[in-house]
């Protein structure tokens, strides 16, 4: 399946950079990385993927192997392969399985408040269904759609994440998959089982935020076994969405990583 792309770079990048890839968690889109695209793309090659069910691209049934199938085929349609790729929560442990199953697609990993195994948004699953539940009137604006949202989602700022994925006006809908993401959801929150012997060796940064508990202890000597030459780091004071509550010190970390 080809993705939807948001790309931007100078014209004239130079051609010994690999390009840089973000990939978004569940419910999220391209366009959550915006901040860092702008920044990056002023000397680098970038591209924001849009995964299945998600955004613009189109809908179908979800498992880490296919969504990592899914990021291979539309990095090697639009000639980025052997790129940087940063992923956050569903977008990392998709970045993890593509330099697991396509190594040579991956310079070097970012992985953003996820780690390899089963686990994380765990409340997103009777989220997801609790969405799908909700009667949809034929039209909404943004007030009516916010107001909607409330009954299941209390935080302004999940709202206004998820008043993204919706259709407003006539017809208003669903933009994004969620009846295919419900049906999903255990594989969403599960990680398949890597054979012993399976590791990528490249770069690997895992960024963790200080109030989340997405990564573990528990989850290190996984981490060490698929990617051993892994580092952590940690943003205090920053929840799972670690980029978006604390982007200056995130940025900061990513452009050493590229550096």
């Amino acid at each position: 399946m080809l993705l939807n792309v948001y790309e931007a770079g100078p014209e004239q990048g130079r051609d010994d950079l690999p390009p840089v890839v973000f990939l978004h968690g569940l419910f999220g889109r391209g366009r959550n990385f915006g901040f860092f695209q702008r920044r990056l793309s002023m000397t680098r090659r970038t591209l924001a993927l849009d995964l299945r069910n998600h955004g613009s691209s189109p809908h179908g049934p979800m498992d880490y192997p296919t969504l990592a199938r899914d990021v291979h085929e539309t990095l090697n349609h639009h000639n980025a392969s052997r790129s940087v790729v940063i992923g956050h929560s569903m977008g990392g442990k998709t970045a993890m399985m593509l330099a697991l199953h396509y190594p040579q697609s991956v310079d070097r990993l970012l992985v953003a408040d996820i780690a390899p195994g089963e686990g994380g948004f765990a409340q997103s699953g009777s989220l997801a269904q609790d969405l799908a539940a909700l009667k949809i009137p034929d039209y909404l604006d943004r007030a009516q759609a916010d107001a909607l949202l409330s009954q299941v989602i209390k935080e302004k700022p999940v709202r206004e994440l998820m008043l993204q994925n919706m259709v407003l006006g006539e017809h208003a809908g669903w933009q994004i998959g969620l009846n295919e993401i419900v049906a999903s959801m255990t594989a969403i929150l599960g990680w398949p089982h890597i054979p012993e012997g399976e590791f990528w060796p490249g770069k690997t940064l895992f960024v963790a935020g200080g109030n989340s508990r997405y990564i573990q202890p528990d989850n290190y000597p996984e981490m060490k076994r698929l990617f051993p030459a892994y580092e952590l780091k940690t943003i205090e004071g920053a929840g799972h969405w670690v980029h978006a509550e604390k982007p200056n010190e995130f940025l900061e970390i990513l452009e050493k990583f590229l550096a």
